[in-house]
């Protein structure tokens, strides 16, 4: 019996549910559709993809892997279609590159019996898939606000700075502005900065020509924060504003571990997330590991004091 017969039907209930027991010598093919490397971010992630597919490919024969990454949405629906029409997965990884243009596919996949794990960008319909990975984003937009609400006065005014529109983006804003309520910031602007950096210097540079008070960014990224930064750097409005961002880009963890005032905390969301998605994915196929439901990794405050523990040189982010 193909594993996508066994997977239809199965109820994302509780977290990590039980999966049936299958057989040692059956031979599956998991399809991971990931956003290419365009920026830091997916750039580690790209890397942690490939070495989770390399390691598990070494210790289960009996696995194969399709990776393919997409610089649109069009793409990386087109690369999921290919993946069910010619190399029959059994199983699917995708993190999307936009929630909406891909739940339909994604829900389609579903429907033909295969098992579809869901990372970071969740669908735009709830539910859909049979198992999902993700950083804490709600966790993250509150670790930020709460830095933001206690570290700013009433009265004083940040803007921010959001990623691509996604579900996730949406969680971590909400979080956000519930946090710093009734903490009397004033939010002058809030822009959509891609999680790129180049998108939000450009975005920033148009906040600092229309606001002569800016006492903080909340920049939801650690590459937007760097093209933020840049903007702040070309005006000479350094002493003005610090900057918030998030993921742990190691450049960023090193100047906070440096005691840099423009970067004084910031928020983990690991690139590494792709390959707990994987490997639990392989493990359904392979073994009797329960693997439905939802797996969070959380958030937390990165300062000068713990720094030391987030900062890997060598990463490729």
């Amino acid at each position: 019996m193909k594993r996508r017969d066994i997977f239809k039907g199965a109820a994302v209930v509780v977290a990590l549910a039980a999966t049936p027991a299958l057989a040692q010598d059956e031979s599956y093919t998991i399809g991971v559709a990931i956003p290419s490397a365009t920026h830091g971010f997916m750039g580690g992630l790209n890397y942690h993809a490939q070495a989770a597919i390399e390691r598990l490919e070494a210790t289960y024969p009996q696995l194969d892997f399709v990776l393919a990454t997409a610089g649109d949405a069009g793409k990386m629906v087109n690369d999921i279609e290919d993946m069910v029409a010619t190399r029959d997965i059994d199983a699917l990884v995708v993190l999307p590159f936009e929630s909406e243009p891909l739940t339909a596919p994604v829900q389609a996949v579903k429907e033909a019996g295969i098992w579809v794990t869901v990372v970071d960008r969740g669908l735009s319909v709830p539910g859909i898939e049979d198992l999902y990975v993700s950083g804490d984003n709600t966790g993250f937009g509150k670790v930020a606000g709460e830095y933001f609400a206690s570290h700013l006065n009433e009265g004083d005014n940040i803007v921010v700075l959001r990623g691509i529109p996604t579900t996730l983006d949406n969680e971590r804003v909400d979080a956000f502005n519930a946090a710093i309520e009734g903490s009397g910031i004033n939010v002058l602007d809030m822009q959509h900065g891609n999680w790129n950096r180049d998108d939000a210097f450009n975005v920033m540079q148009d906040f600092l020509s229309k606001y002569d008070d800016i006492d903080a960014v909340w920049s939801a990224d650690d590459d937007m924060s760097i093209g933020v930064l840049e903007a702040i750097a070309q005006a000479g409005r350094e002493d003005e504003m610090w900057v918030v961002g998030g993921a742990g880009m190691k450049e960023i963890i090193k100047r906070i571990m440096d005691g840099d005032p423009q970067l004084p905390v910031d928020v983990t969301y690991p690139p590494a997330q792709i390959a707990s998605a994987i490997e639990m994915t392989a493990l359904g196929l392979v073994s009797q590991t329960p693997v439905s439901g939802r797996f969070i990794i959380g958030s937390q405050m990165v300062t000068p004091e713990n720094a030391a523990q987030f900062y890997f040189p060598d990463s490729p982010f």
